[in-house]
C-alpha cells in the first residue's frame, strides 16, 4: 500500500468495528467553513465561531462505513487551507 502519511491513523482506525459513528474535530479559518461543512450532513454537525470571528471549530459524527471511507475524508478536509485537524 502507498504511503500517505496517514498509516498510523489507519491502524488505530482498523481496530475499530465498522459500521460506526466517528468524531471528526476542526479548526478551520471561516474562509474555508462552507467548504468544510459541504463535506458532512447538517444534522451531524456543531459549528461554534471563534470569539473574534476568524475561526471556527467544527464538530462533525457522521456514520462511516471503514477507516478508508475516514481517511478519505480527512485527505479531502486537508485541501482547505489553514485548516487543523484535530
Amino acid at each position: 500500500m502507498e504511503k500517505d502519511g496517514y498509516e498510523g491513523l489507519r491502524e488505530q482506525l482498523e481496530m475499530l468495528e465498522w459500521p460506526a459513528i466517528y468524531m471528526y474535530k476542526f479548526i478551520v479559518p471561516l474562509a474555508g467553513l462552507d467548504e468544510l461543512l459541504a463535506m458532512f450532513d447538517k444534522e451531524d454537525t456543531q459549528t461554534k465561531i471563534s470569539k473574534n470571528g476568524n475561526y471556527a471549530s467544527v464538530t462533525a459524527k457522521p456514520y462511516m462505513y471503514n477507516a478508508e471511507k475516514v481517511i478519505d475524508r480527512y485527505k479531502r478536509a486537508s485541501e482547505i487551507e489553514g485548516i487543523i485537524m484535530l
